[in-house]
Formats: C-alpha cells, sequence, structure tokens
C-alpha cells in the first residue's frame, strides 16, 4: 500500500473512503488506483458535456443507468454538481441491496440531488420517478445487454448525450459460435471467428459497431475513443453520442446487412430498437 499521490480539488476523501477506494488510513492499492484512474479519465470526458448542458439548462438531469456501487455517480456529483446550485444524478440499478447501500451513502455525504431506483429498463423508461427526458445518460461497465438497455433508455429519453463504456459482449459471440457452421458455407468472413478466441473479440468488436450505427440511425454523431491505457482495462472503449437530430442515412441499412451477412438475424431486435 502506497499513499495517494494526488486527489483532485474538491474531492471528498470521505467518499473515496466510503466507496473502499481509499482505507481508513487515506492510502490506495493498485486495483483501486486503476478503478479511481477509469473514473477520473471519464470524468474528463464528461465534465465538459455537463459544462454545455448546464449553460443551457438551469436543472439538468444525468442518468447512469445499470450503476452498480455508483462509483461514477458518485465522483460526478462530488467533482461537478455539488459545486452547482441546481442539477441532479439518477442511479438506476437492478439490485436493491445496492440502490439501499448507494442510498445511504448519498444521504451520509449530503448529496441531496443524487437519487437512486430499483428499477428494470422497461421501468426506468416509464417510471414517474425519472422526468420525460434527461441530458445525459452514461453506462460504465455496464455487462453485456445492460449497455444496450442504457441505449435504450437514452433513445426514449431524447438524451442530448449518451456516453458507454461497454463491458462484457458476450451475447454476439455466443449467436455467432451458434451458427458457425452455417456461416462458413456463407461467406468466408466467418474465418474471423473461427477460433474460439476471435470468436470472443470478434463478438465484442461488432457489438460496439451495431451500437454505433444504432445511434447514428436515430440522429446522434458518434466518437468511440480510448478510456485509458490498455495496462490499465481491456474494457476501455469509450463510446460519446451527441444527439445531432441527423440520421446518418445508410447507418440502419449497413446494420442489416451486417447482421445478415453475419448470421446475426435474430439479434435484429435488439439493435433495430
Amino acid at each position: 500500500m502506497t499513499l495517494i499521490p494526488e486527489i483532485k480539488p474538491n474531492q471528498s476523501v470521505e467518499l473515496l473512503k466510503a466507496l473502499h477506494i481509499l482505507t481508513r488510513d487515506g492510502k490506495i492499492n493498485q486495483d483501486s488506483r486503476r478503478k479511481l484512474k477509469q473514473v477520473y479519465h471519464l470524468y474528463h470526458f464528461i465534465e465538459p458535456l455537463l459544462t454545455e448542458v448546464m449553460a443551457e439548462n438551469e436543472s439538468p438531469t444525468l442518468v447512469d443507468h445499470g450503476a452498480g456501487k455508483s462509483y461514477l455517480g458518485f465522483i460526478l456529483y462530488d467533482l461537478f454538481m455539488k459545486q452547482q446550485q441546481s442539477g441532479q444524478i439518477i442511479g438506476i440499478e437492478t439490485r436493491e441491496e445496492l440502490v439501499q447501500k448507494s442510498r445511504e451513502l448519498a444521504a451520509s455525504l449530503g448529496f441531496k440531488r443524487m437519487s437512486f431506483e430499483h428499477l428494470s429498463v422497461e421501468e426506468s423508461i416509464k417510471s414517474p420517478a425519472l422526468p420525460e427526458q434527461v441530458d445525459i445518460v452514461t453506462a460504465l461497465h455496464a455487462c453485456n445487454t445492460a449497455t444496450d438497455d442504457a441505449i435504450r433508455f437514452g433513445l426514449e429519453k431524447r438524451a442530448r448525450f449518451i456516453v458507454l463504456v461497454p463491458c462484457c459482449q458476450a451475447e454476439v459471440a455466443e449467436v455467432l459460435r451458434k451458427h458457425k457452421s452455417e456461416s462458413f458455407t456463407k461467406t468466408p468472413l466467418s474465418e474471423i471467428w473461427r477460433h474460439p478466441i476471435h470468436t470472443r473479440e470478434f463478438g465484442s468488436q461488432i457489438t460496439n459497431v451495431l451500437r454505433c450505427l444504432q445511434l447514428e440511425a436515430h440522429g446522434y454523431q458518434v466518437t468511440v475513443t480510448e478510456l485509458v491505457g490498455w495496462e490499465h482495462s481491456m474494457k476501455n472503449e469509450l463510446i460519446i453520442a451527441r444527439y445531432k437530430n441527423s440520421p446518418r442515412m445508410n447507418a440502419q441499412v449497413r446494420l442489416e446487412q451486417i447482421l445478415q451477412e453475419l448470421n446475426l438475424e435474430e439479434m435484429r431486435e435488439r439493435f433495430s430498437y
């Protein structure tokens, strides 16, 4: 264990201790350091979006979908939202025990404009606890289809920004594996996922390609970049979508063509929402 080299201005040490990023005596281990670095990097991408929204909306709303222990939401509130006079952060999570712990932590820290809801994606879209429109939707390492839940929620809520760091994209890989024999006779591209390790990695990549096309088909301008160095996390892809009300004309067509070419037609409903 070593002392943490620096804590950002206005960062609550008590929050970092409560999140078990810092120990009681203010130290940090290597795993916690990596987690903190990832969240801080993501904060640097989200802060200008919050600033932009704040300039146009007196009370912006950010929803963190698949919030888990709400590391991201708490850091965003601590470093940005608590300095403002208005605005709120809402965490959505399906595990009730995590929701309750987050509520207790927010209350103990006095984060009055931070709330947490125990809801599924369907419930979160319809729940009166959330506004009809939100400004920013985030999902940090929301596993597998939880990222798609966040996208669907963002599209329904007409979010101005959708910020995603996907994780554990296993579902597409499973479908590729299931139809492997058929694909061998259909397209030479099936060689890309002939071996199990390639199936996993290609499935992960094509999942995010389809997500980007889905967002573009709904009028978002999409940027894809690296979150932090690969030495810190293998799930390192950052997708930032900005609503432009200008759908890419061929995005849906290209999405459909990819699904057909790769024998993924059974996943059409998931990506064509």
